[in-house]
């Protein structure tokens, strides 16, 4: 091997994944603070706007980035010249959408707060939020293009600019409430979020605006020739991530209300919610920056391999893939099931904390090899698949929240989360090992 020759799957992961690490850390004791700061309650009631957030980034900028990041892979793999042209056809229809999505929610806040997520006190930090969707739907689709063509380092710099913006913003905003008495309002943390994806959207903004070839090489082809097959890939993935946003949005503001069913009153429902998703989660989460990253960098390279029918590659990364997440993931679960209630006491002053994080440390090993095996499905093009097998998780995960916690209380979820995330393990390897005999 050549000096300054490396495999880019291994230099992008390195990079992103030590971006990764940074920002999860930064957002880690970020939670910690937040937690403390406002309360199990509050982090309950801003855990409620993860739903809307989730369907907006779906509706407007999801699927466009991961068909900007296949297509830019196969053009480059090909003719690098026509390589932005994916990233401006997904840009030109991202932003209006985005731009739409924004009015939506800005202007039927209070209906949104009140009716559907069943908490009126969400109406103005839905408000705030609206603005951040814009901001994230550029900067997704031109990290796409960074993705697509194998350089990491943009897309995780402006991923560690926003972290750092926001909890900076965060942190000024809520000192200066104190320094003149006044109690800060959990709606601080949707204005830190919506800056820091502005401060996120300039790095990217900067970024491509540098590169030499971009304002040229758009005008080389016919729209129609670009428009089609970002828009073939697009479309059925974004409806795919509705469907499954929605179903999500559906378990999310389904779990406080079949926790007040079980017994609970609505602050005491919210504060449960607000521990396993504002804390326990994050928490579970935390190693998959890891196998993120792997998965992030898969996606083109697959995608890459794959158009020039070179399956031996694609088997060779699987199976690498496969195996060291697999067993990443069993040491962590190991680790969260021995000190999960060291950490939730510790950490987040929370024995409930410590409850949720030991029984869901069952869940690594499979929560892991999910987040690398569904890229590797995206680039070989089965996003139709992979739909299957997610609505089929979600709906069961779905049954327990409507019928297990009305009867068990958050431990009935908690059962739906490791039952789910199994299946859908399983349908994934057999799946690929499916198309890996036909392929043979």
């Amino acid at each position: 091997m050549k000096k300054g020759n490396h495999h880019p799957l291994i230099v992008g992961t390195l990079i992103l994944t030590a971006t990764g690490f940074v920002s999860r850390i930064i957002g880690f004791f970020y939670r910690i603070y937040l937690s403390r700061l406002f309360g199990e309650e509050g982090m309950g009631i801003y855990q409620l706007l993860n739903p809307v957030l989730a369907l907006s980034f779906s509706l407007t900028a999801a699927g466009y980035q991961t068909a900007i990041s296949k297509l830019v892979a196969e053009r480059t793999a090909i003719d690098r010249s026509r390589s932005f042209q994916p990233m401006y056809a997904g840009l030109s229809i991202s932003l209006p959408l985005s731009l739409l999505c924004n009015g939506i929610i800005y202007f039927f806040a209070d209906p949104i707060a009140g009716k559907l997520l069943g908490e009126p006190r969400t109406a103005m930090m839905l408000r705030i939020l609206s603005f951040s969707i814009p901001l994230s739907a550029v900067h997704s689709c031109i990290n796409g293009y960074f993705y697509g063509i194998k350089k990491a380092g943009i897309p995780a710099a402006s991923q560690l600019v926003e972290q750092l913006v926001r909890v900076a913003s965060v942190w000024l905003v809520t000192a200066y409430c104190f320094s003149i008495g006044r109690e800060p309002a959990i709606g601080v943390a949707v204005l830190g979020l919506t800056v820091g994806e502005f401060f996120s959207m300039l790095v990217s903004i900067s970024a491509i605006a540098l590169c030499r070839d971009p304002v040229s090489s758009v005008h080389n082809t016919l729209p129609s020739a670009v428009y089609r097959p970002l828009l073939q890939m697009a479309l059925p993935l974004t409806a795919n991530r509705i469907v499954l946003n929605l179903l999500q949005s559906v378990e999310s503001v389904s779990i406080p209300a079949k926790l007040r069913l079980y017994g609970y009153d609505n602050a005491s429902a919210l504060s449960v919610y607000g521990v396993l998703t504002g804390m326990a989660m994050p928490l579970i989460f935390f190693p998959n920056a890891l196998t993120g990253s792997v998965a992030v960098m898969l996606l083109p390279i697959i995608s890459e391999s794959y158009a020039l029918g070179d399956i031996g590659k694609v088997r060779s990364a699987t199976l690498r893939t496969v195996k060291y997440c697999g067993m990443m993931g069993t040491v962590c679960m190991m680790g969260f099931v021995l000190l999960g209630r060291w950490m939730g006491s510790f950490l987040f002053d929370s024995t409930l904390a410590g409850h949720f994080i030991t029984t869901l440390g069952f869940i690594c090993p499979f929560l892991y090899l999910d987040t690398t095996l569904s890229s590797i499905l995206q680039g070989l093009g089965m996003a139709g698949h992979i739909f299957v097998m997610n609505v089929l998780s979600l709906l069961i995960r779905l049954g327990f929240v409507l019928l297990a916690i009305p009867v068990y209380g958050i431990t009935g979820y908690l059962w739906g989360i490791l039952a789910s995330q199994l299946v859908q393990t399983l349908l994934y390897l057999l799946c690929l090992r499916r198309f890996l005999r036909k392929a043979k």
